[in-house]
Formats: C-alpha cells, structure tokens, sequence
C-alpha cells in the first residue's frame, strides 16, 4: 500500500495558516477542527508544520499561557515530508525514527496532504481486515 492510496482514502482536506498568525488562534483552529496539525505556508510555499506537540511545549515553556507568541516561534521549519508513491512500511519507519506524528505529503514540490500516524495505523488495520476476509473465504471453499 501506498501513501497516495491513504490520501485518496482520507481525502487531502488541508488548512493551513500563516507564520505569523497569532498560535492561540492556531490553537483555536486545531481544536474547532478536530485536528492535530496545520501546515504553516507562506507566499504559496510549505514554511513548517505546526502540530499540538509544538503548541503543548509552548504552553509549558509560557507557564500555561501562548501570550503573543506567533506560529512562526513555535512550529516545525522543514518538516520531514513523504511521497505519495513511498510504501507505507517505509513511512511507518519514517514515522518511528523520526519521531514525528504528521507528515505533509509532497509531490513534484506541491503539498497534497497531510499523513498523521492515526491514519496510517486506520489503513493498515483495514487491509489486514481484507486480507483476513479473502483468506478465511478462500479457506472456506477448499476443495474438500
């Protein structure tokens, strides 16, 4: 299974905001939208990633508050990205070594989605489920 057949699964709905918008409002977007990341781009280009990590580390450096800091001081610049043709084997190790929960998938230098460990583990979970069914059918059927 591939990257792109997650997304197309998924859906590649993205919201993003800007490196200067304010973090609480990011906050705001991130819980209203149920997400865990927003891409940050600026001038039509990926700037950073902003996921609830870098917001949580922020809340306990500012003593519980974000006060005026900015999406900028506080997301990922240069956030690893994966491919849509990459395995997800090879993402999932990506993932683990890396350390990160979100990953922006990039084709061609154009950003098409977002990748989160959840969805990896929802497509993965549901092809093991196919393969179950067809082999406990195919089973099923042997010529007695």
């Amino acid at each position: 299974m591939q990257v792109k057949e997650i997304l197309r699964v998924k859906g590649n709905r993205l919201l993003t905001i800007e490196p200067s918008g304010r973090a609480a409002d990011a906050v705001a977007t991130l819980s209203s939208q149920n997400l865990g990341s927003l891409v940050v781009v600026e001038g039509g280009q990926m700037t950073g990633l902003l996921t609830f990590h870098e917001v949580l580390q922020a809340l306990a450096k500012g003593g519980g508050s974000l006060g005026d800091l900015r999406v900028a001081d506080i997301m990922v610049r240069d956030p690893v990205t994966a491919a849509p043709e990459m395995e997800v084997n090879d993402l999932r190790r990506t993932m683990l070594e890396t350390g990160a929960r979100y990953l922006p998938v990039v084709q061609e230098g154009k950003l098409i989605g977002v990748i989160s460990f959840r969805d990896v583990a929802k497509a993965v979970l549901e092809e093991q489920d196919f393969e179950n069914k067809m082999l406990k059918g195919y089973i099923k059927n042997w010529p007695a």
